[in-house]
């Protein structure tokens, strides 16, 4: 500023456009110096939001300023507009690297807050999980119970939700109860939930198949049996292209320990269908 600016009115003008209050102007004093008036002003500014933006619409007057009509006047003018025109570069040099410094401070601040976000988010979800854990846990006290049934149909869609995977709950249609649908990957799948004692049979797998089938051509059917399912319903549900899938309660407790989301033992079971021809895949046997 002082090197730019030679005459008093031509630094007060400059001032004035940059936003400086007419309150703090009206302060300086015939007798004080440009350099003991700017000494005084500076400090002023640093102090406030408002005072900042004024410093920085100044730094971008004289980063574009290329003509210094008070210095043009002076006799050695040639020696003062060449050190103004310094001073500038200097001055840009100076707010390139305060801006790579500034740049550099939001992306640490920003790595700093995605991972925040991801450590609540893991621990939401890992709390989320417990919940839904510790409810079936409830629930499988209750096992065999009509109301226990509903409640788990209930429990499988939270399920559902907290694994973001697209689901429609129980409805019915021309009479049939469908316990509810899910899409993942593309293909949609009726929902058959067993909360029983006793495995399911044959003619559970018989009966969902008759549900499934009657449906669009890429419709499939995932059955979830808590107490799993006899031979006989495992070769029933294994027959020629089969639309079903079989899963039991291993295969939604191994969701609980957080390695496995709920598209991912879907996606496993129907690969090992397609291998196969097999429409169960024991937990145990994922690895393989």
């Amino acid at each position: 500023m002082l090197k730019a600016y030679w005459y008093k009115g031509s630094f007060r003008t400059a001032l004035r456009r940059a936003g400086v209050p007419e309150s703090l102007l009206a302060t300086w004093a015939p007798e004080e110096t440009k350099r003991e008036f700017w000494a005084r002003l500076m400090p002023d500014l640093e102090t406030s939001d408002a005072g900042i933006l004024v410093l920085n619409h100044l730094a971008d007057a004289l980063a574009e300023q290329n003509t210094f009509p008070d210095l043009e006047r002076m006799e050695d003018s040639a020696l003062r507009v060449k050190s103004a025109k310094k001073a500038i570069v200097e001055l840009k040099e100076y707010r390139q690297r305060q801006g790579e410094r500034a740049q550099e401070q939001r992306e640490q601040k920003q790595k700093r807050e995605t991972g925040r976000k991801a450590r609540e988010e893991a621990q939401s979800r890992q709390h989320n999980l417990e919940t839904l854990s510790a409810r079936l846990n409830g629930l499988a006290a209750q096992i065999g119970s009509q109301e226990a049934g509903y409640q788990f149909e209930k429990w499988f869609y939270d399920l559902m939700d907290y694994f973001e995977v697209d689901n429609r709950r129980p409805y019915k249609i021309e009479g049939r109860q469908i316990d509810g649908s899910i899409t993942v990957e593309g293909t949609t799948y009726l929902v058959e939930l067993k909360f029983t004692l006793s495995q399911s049979d044959a003619p559970d797998i018989d009966s969902f198949k008759n549900k499934v089938i009657t449906k669009a051509d890429n419709t499939m059917g995932i059955m979830v049996s808590m107490s799993g399912y006899s031979s006989v319903a495992v070769k029933e549900a294994s027959r020629d292209k089969t639309p079903l899938l079989l899963l039991d309660f291993k295969h939604l407790y191994m969701l609980f320990t957080g390695s496995l989301r709920f598209s991912e033992v879907v996606a496993r079971v129907r690969r090992h269908s397609s291998q196969t021809g097999q429409a169960f895949l024991a937990i145990e046997d994922f690895g393989r």
